[in-house]
């Protein structure tokens, strides 16, 4: 067994897991010691200024530092850390990166599409067997959605800059969101999903579809009325599309301060979480999944494989 470390700086989370992993790439055994997340927005106004924002950079290292210190408490042997669609499009992400490396010992890379939905497929995947291939993964990240379509290997993938924080930055600027700017939003991503269809052909006929990342966690929370997080619960959650659609229908229609009472809705995610539903209806609705399999295995569990 090694002790391993993987960490996820994404457009709106910062995420962490430690993990003992046997073996490597699909066929390894990981056993879960810590599993941290924590909302940092890295992605805050970079669609519109090419640029990480202070504020941002500072909550990421804030979070980077608490787990550097799990990392060196824990004894882990191998890091890596990963930045994606924010890093991607920001002209001073080596600001973040030479300054993450002294709080992790490792300086944080760079990653592109392909990777990142290679890496959350494997995570996604690895464990689910052959009963439900051929699947189509979709990571609802903040800044990015990725694609992967495949049975026991991805066999297609496409990242697509469409996720909750990039979609409520460029078209809901309302609170609520109003009629014509959800009508946009929704328009938006299935103009997106053309890109999907001509990179991806597997999208159409996959037999299931496996949804990761907080987006799809939340909904699934809010449709059960989790009070706390319960990983048992929404890892393997079947999320319906006519659940998905009532609550997008919910969400869509409150305010912040209305919709931050939905058990499930972390306070973190209120003001972006309409965005990150778009997303999930218009892929059940345009494809035709009558549900949605949620999966707590995703890149970092990916990443810690092949690490």
């Amino acid at each position: 067994m090694t002790r391993v470390a993987a960490i996820d700086m994404g457009t709106n989370s910062t995420r962490l897991l430690i993990a003992d992993v046997e073996g490597h790439g699909r066929d390894a055994r990981s056993t879960t010691l810590d599993r941290r997340m924590t909302i940092t927005r890295l992605g805050q106004d970079v669609d519109a200024r090419r640029r990480l924002h202070p504020d941002a950079i500072a909550r990421t290292l804030d979070a980077l530092r608490e787990y550097g210190d799990a990392m060196r408490a824990a004894r882990v042997e191998r890091a890596r850390a990963v930045a994606t669609s924010a890093a991607r499009d920001a002209t001073n992400r080596d600001e973040l990166f030479d300054a993450a490396l002294p709080l992790l010992g490792t300086r944080p890379e760079l990653i592109d599409g392909t990777e990142e939905a290679e890496l959350s497929f494997l995570g996604a995947t690895a464990e689910l067997g052959g009963d439900g291939a051929p699947y189509l993964v979709v990571d609802i990240g903040g800044g990015s959605t990725e694609f992967v379509a495949g049975s026991t290997t991805p066999e297609a993938s496409i990242s697509v800059d469409m996720g909750c924080v990039r979609l409520t930055e460029q078209f809901l600027r309302s609170d609520p969101p109003n009629a014509e700017e959800l009508s946009i939003a929704v328009g938006h991503v299935r103009d997106q999903l053309g890109d999907v269809d001509r990179a991806v052909p597997g999208a159409t006929s996959a037999k299931t579809l496996v949804g990761l990342a907080g987006t799809v966690s939340a909904m699934a929370a809010i449709e059960q009325g989790l009070t706390a997080y319960d990983r048992e619960r929404i890892h393997g959650f079947r999320l319906s599309r006519d659940a998905a659609e009532d609550v997008f229908r919910t969400l869509a229609t409150e305010s912040h301060a209305q919709r931050r009472h939905n058990p499930g809705l972390e306070p973190d995610r209120v003001d972006v979480i309409v965005g990150g539903a778009i997303v999930v209806v218009t892929i059940m609705r345009t494809y035709g999944f009558d549900e949605m399999l949620v999966s707590e295995a995703d890149i970092l569990d990916g990443l810690v494989r092949t690490t």
